[in-house]
């Protein structure tokens, strides 16, 4: 425990002493800018608006008259789009949008088979098909809502709390061929609007699966359907668009950053698989009875594709292939390499031995933390952030569950939740404005924070009640002794 608290120490003497040099350090004075022809914008990052453009005049008496026959002055750039717009289809960037199509298979690659084989690995065999058919069915299921309403409420201008209706069933989302016309979101002027809603798709879609880790085992199906459904609408998507939606929603406009999720994606999670735990109550012989992993060989598996997809998830939220992307690939590689490491140290100096499921969900934990900060952080944001995720959300997964008590089946709230608040709060600290373009304000940060943990853990409870009241939430004692696979679906593994 010693060597444990010193390590904690040594974490939070990095961080604040990586905070102090960035603080300290005074950047080098800018060469003089010289004139350059006017360049197309990039597209800003997923949930961050798009940077104004200069339009202050010159000040008259300092400003020479023309000379006769000179060409006039270029007129003022016009000002960003606040809704989706239909643009001529030579304004799309086919670099942009290929790495987005890139980026969109990559995250749906993340829930299935990543997710998937990553929690059906830490179930006991008797679950395990259960447990892939719920990463399956949550990526149909949402499919279908996310086209039907969960884009237009998320990622339309709206109110502060929710988009518009103007989507529902993609309604408006143009391409016309013959003219020469599609339609861009305001978010992402660069790519169609259809990449951008179907990239975001899958955030949708991996984010409830998420929550799935709490309640392994011991679930209906039918309740988890009816939870997640109502969920994706109710929950993720007036988050998302209150973090992420950069004209109207409530955090966005006041400037959060979070570049691919720490709020939208893994906090909300965390939270909500926190009191899906509670409410659905301990596995039958939990703490008495071994529950350990069937099969960790699918565990490393499913975690090394979450990594390989992770890319898409982060460097995809740039929107654009550019140099956005390109640091946000490299901060994700190093958080992720460091958090694992982190975690497996922390394991082998408190247990004696580094255990392949440690270095694994250290590895998920430091993506997890690095996911709010990765377009906006730089090296050494990467290697404190990495650092402090793979102690702190070993503790949690370890000391602190053990502390209380819950039966958090494979740690989603103790990697993704507790991740997701490290990641933002640190993506605060050590925010680069150089990189970002914004500077970071803790109060926001926290605030945003605070917003999501309230949200989605008093929504996810009142839903979770209302489904208890009419079918229930969990399977009798026998369904559960005998193993989901059959209870449940009527197959087992071999």
């Amino acid at each position: 425990m010693k060597r444990a608290l010193t390590l904690i120490a040594l974490t939070a003497a990095l961080g604040f002493g990586a905070l102090a040099y960035a603080q300290d350090k005074k950047p080098e004075p800018a060469p003089a800018a010289t004139p350059a022809p006017a360049a197309t914008a990039a597209a800003p990052a997923a949930g961050q608006p798009a940077p104004a453009a200069s339009t202050a005049p010159a000040s008259p008496a300092a400003a020479p008259a023309p000379a006769a026959g000179a060409p006039a002055a270029a007129p003022a750039a016009p000002p960003a789009p606040d809704k989706p717009v239909l643009v001529a289809a030579d304004k799309i960037n086919s670099g942009d949008t290929a790495w987005m199509l890139t980026s969109m298979a990559l995250v749906l690659m993340m829930t299935v088979p990543g997710l998937a084989l990553f929690y059906g690995g830490m179930v006991r065999k008797k679950n395990v098909l259960a447990t892939l058919m719920q990463s399956f069915a949550i990526t149909c299921l949402v499919t279908v809502l996310w086209v039907v309403a969960g884009y237009s409420l998320s990622f339309m201008p709206g109110n502060a709390y929710f988009g518009s209706l103007d989507r529902l069933f993609l309604d408006g989302m143009l391409f016309q061929k013959e003219a020469g016309k599609v339609m861009v979101s305001h978010l992402a002027l660069t790519i169609p609007e259809s990449v951008y809603m179907a990239f975001q798709m899958t955030f949708a879609i991996i984010t409830p699966a998420l929550i799935c880790g709490a309640f392994a085992d011991r679930m209906k199906f039918s309740a988890m359907l009816w939870f997640m459904g109502l969920w994706s609408l109710l929950i993720y998507s007036p988050i998302a668009h209150m973090m992420w939606e950069s004209t109207s929603g409530f955090w966005a406009t006041k400037g959060v950053l979070d570049f691919a999720g720490g709020t939208v994606v893994h906090i909300n999670a965390g939270i909500a698989a926190l009191v899906c735990a509670l409410m659905l109550g301990k596995r039958i012989g939990y703490g008495r009875e071994p529950m350990a992993p069937h099969n960790l060989t699918l565990t490393v598996i499913g975690a090394s594709l979450l990594w390989v997809g992770w890319f898409g998830f982060n460097a995809g939220s740039a929107t654009a292939a550019d140099g956005r992307a390109g640091m946000a690939m490299v901060v994700t590689q190093l958080a992720t390499a460091v958090a694992a490491l982190a975690w497996m140290f922390t394991e082998w100096m408190t247990k004696g031995k580094p255990s392949v499921l440690g270095i694994a969900s250290g590895a998920v934990a430091g993506l997890v933390a690095i996911t709010p900060a990765s377009g906006f952080v730089g090296v050494t944001g990467a290697f404190v952030i990495g650092i402090a995720a793979g102690v702190i959300c070993y503790f949690a997964a370890t000391t602190v569950k053990r502390m209380f008590g819950y039966d958090d089946s494979l740690d989603a709230f103790g990697v993704h939740c507790i991740g997701g608040i490290v990641g933002a709060i640190l993506t605060g600290l050590f925010n680069v404005k150089e990189i970002s373009g914004s500077d970071a304000n803790m109060m926001v940060q926290l605030g945003a924070v605070a917003t999501t943990l309230v949200v989605s853990g008093v929504g996810s409870f009142i839903i979770l009640k209302v489904i208890d009241m009419v079918i229930g939430l969990r399977v009798s004692e026998e369904e559960e002794r005998e193993g989901l696979d059959i209870s449940l679906h009527g197959e087992h593994v071999e």
